[in-house]
């Protein structure tokens, strides 16, 4: 059946006993010896930096939230508001793949916050010291040609990184949109950026056993397709997807994709119908939350599969997580993601 929203944790290591006086009293002593004895059962050390054994691909949440961000862009809306208050911020869902063996990182959408998810990703990187570091990631792959999944492309041309020859991995009508409109096209033309072509179902090898595939999405395509991506790993596998029309949109019901992964990260846009007044948000285009729920929560237990929600408007009350609507998802057997949260591949 469903599993409940976990976010991957580590646990720190227990730090060693100092040396014991010749003055302690035995009852101390017996006690310090029983504490000894309780910490070895606690869980293991991770794996020293050191170690020859690679760590395992995995995907790591680096954005969550639909493409005004949170806070909103010029928003008074009241969890705007107080998000702007207390400092809190969630950015623009994207996603990063790492493979930990290579040493190799990609990006799953280049967001208008792409300079801060840069910065999730410092420990799995190393960039140069004293200088910008003009080859980030290896490579990145686009769902579609939405701002809050490809604008963020600009931060790697000429006026800022500087790539050089930077793999982006998307679809012929999406490559076609870059190929013939600025920036883009300049950034194509003086080799920032070079267009990788995928077709839809079409396995893409990044390796350590590692394979991205597109599949179709239908969405709003004013200026190109809009894709999903089945990441597979040695273990595990995961689909992305940020951005869909409703369910019954689908020409291939969607459980039948599901049934095949064993994470899925979707479009968890709306929680309700009625959450933006004056706006019918069923007109928009997406799943409701509510609806995913109904959908899913009974015909997709067999599978296992997990399901969590990303791509959360600012409107959207299941962003609080001590909101009612997010304890509903969670009772319900989902989750929501955060940024940092990782699945192992």
């Amino acid at each position: 059946m469903l599993h409940p929203y976990r976010s991957s944790k580590s646990f720190p290591g227990l730090g060693s006993f100092r040396r014991i006086p010749r003055w302690t009293p035995p009852a101390v002593l017996a006690w310090i010896l029983l504490s000894a004895s309780a910490c070895s059962q606690q869980p293991e050390r991770p794996t020293p930096a050191t170690s020859t054994v690679p760590k395992a691909p995995f995907v790591r949440v680096v954005g969550s939230v639909q493409d005004g961000g949170f806070p909103h862009v010029a928003c008074s809306h009241e969890a705007c508001r107080k998000a702007r208050e207390s400092g809190a911020r969630r950015l623009v869902a994207g996603l990063a793949v790492v493979l930990p063996g290579p040493e190799r990182t990609y990006l799953v959408d280049a967001t208008p916050d792409v300079a801060a998810q840069l910065e999730l990703l410092a420990d799995v990187r190393r960039p140069p010291q004293d200088r910008v570091d003009r080859e980030p990631v290896d490579g990145i792959f686009l769902t579609h040609a939405h701002i809050g999944h490809y604008v963020g492309l600009a931060f790697f041309g000429f006026e800022a990184v500087h790539t050089r020859l930077l793999p982006v991995y998307c679809t012929r009508r999406m490559a076609s949109y870059l190929r013939t409109n600025g920036p883009w096209s300049q950034m194509v033309e003086t080799g920032n950026i070079v267009l990788a072509e995928i077709e839809l179902d079409q396995p893409q090898r990044l390796g350590d056993d590692v394979t991205v595939t597109a599949i179709r999405s239908p969405h709003r395509d004013e200026f190109s397709d809009t894709v999903g991506f089945i990441i597979r790993g040695p273990r595990s596998s995961l689909l992305y997807l940020p951005d869909t029309d409703s369910w019954q949109a689908w020409s291939t019901p969607v459980l039948e994709v599901l049934q095949h992964v064993d994470v899925a990260l979707l479009d968890g846009t709306f929680y309700s119908r009625d959450e933006m007044p004056g706006r019918d948000v069923v007109s928009i285009g997406h799943p409701l939350i509510e609806e995913s729920i109904r959908r899913f929560g009974e015909g997709n237990g067999d599978g296992g599969t997990r399901i969590y929600f990303t791509h959360l408007n600012h409107s959207n009350p299941a962003l609080d997580p001590d909101g009612i609507e997010a304890a509903r998802i969670r009772a319900a057997g989902f989750g929501i993601v955060r940024e940092g949260d990782e699945f192992e591949l």
